[in-house]
């Protein structure tokens, strides 16, 4: 069923709302992993509010569905969300990254409320969560996991030895996300290491897979609709394809972006920003 146009705003704004917040907390660093977070702000926005059955009511149960971010220096993105979903308060969220806090750079589960995996080291997550899955399917749960790689973390062999065992056990109620954006630390993620076709590669390891806008709220919903319906056994995988900075044209436009330090110019621009930003939300709220 696709989305009426009053819930695509919605969740377009709840989007520009996680983007707000990942510019206040790290323009309140200086420092940090600005665009590959902002790059994942429209498929958040659709998991949290349309599609996964978690919330922090439930969240200490089994019995629901689970969320890894295994590109875990996104984790601003996913921080951002969970304020906004009512896990913990703003002055938790401003905590970021500062010493003795419970919001590291990287996810923790032993932090941060509604966080299930601990993450940063890349490949891991994606491990794990096929193991989530497969627990659940062995218990035959109805729950789904959820899981977003990078591109250029489909560097890691590991990953692949994940999708292939998922492949393998038929976990179809195992969607992975890759946030394409075409970059990773050391440059443009086809220079470092080719991908090639994503989709081709998912499908041939045994998934079944396509490709939307990741800037699309409607295309990344329906997406998740369609594989949801589908009656194959095999896990999913959804392409979304993006920019790296993606909503902040200043940080799209930027050759090497994985990373952000601030000097005294790019601080006032990107707080001129997230306040325009801001301004925007308040306006339509």
């Amino acid at each position: 069923m696709a989305l009426s146009e009053s819930k695509i705003e919605e969740l377009n704004i709840f989007a520009k709302e996680i983007r707000v917040n990942i510019l206040e907390t790290l323009n309140g660093l200086g420092f940090g992993h600005y665009s590959g977070s902002l790059s994942i702000s429209e498929v958040l926005a659709v998991l949290y509010n349309e599609v996964m059955d978690i919330n922090k009511d439930n969240f200490e149960s089994h019995d629901r569905d689970h969320f890894i971010l295994s590109k875990g220096h996104a984790g601003p993105a996913l921080y951002s969300v969970l304020y906004l979903k009512g896990f913990f308060d703003k002055e938790f969220l401003s905590s970021l990254n500062q010493n003795g806090t419970s919001l590291p750079s990287h996810p923790d589960r032993n932090l941060t409320p509604g966080v299930d995996m601990t993450t940063g080291s890349l490949g891991q997550g994606i491990s794990v969560a096929a193991g989530l899955a497969y627990g659940q399917s062995i218990k035959g749960k109805p729950y789904y996991t959820f899981t977003i790689v990078g591109d250029g973390e489909l560097n890691e062999g590991q990953c692949w030895e994940a999708i292939q065992f998922a492949a393998h056990n038929q976990l179809n109620r195992f969607f992975v996300f890759v946030d394409d954006n075409k970059k990773q630390l050391d440059g443009n993620t086809k220079d470092v290491c080719q991908t090639f076709d994503l989709v081709e590669k998912f499908n041939a390891f045994g998934f079944e897979s396509l490709k939307v806008n990741g800037a699309n709220i409607s295309e990344i919903y329906e997406a998740i609709g369609s594989l949801k319906k589908s009656k194959s056994q095999q896990p999913k995988c959804i392409v979304l394809d993006t920019i790296k900075g993606q909503g902040v044209k200043e940080i799209e436009s930027m050759d090497k972006n994985h990373h952000l330090r601030l000097n005294e110019d790019m601080k006032k621009q990107f707080e001129k920003i997230a306040e325009t930003m801001r301004s925007e939300v308040e306006a339509v709220k």
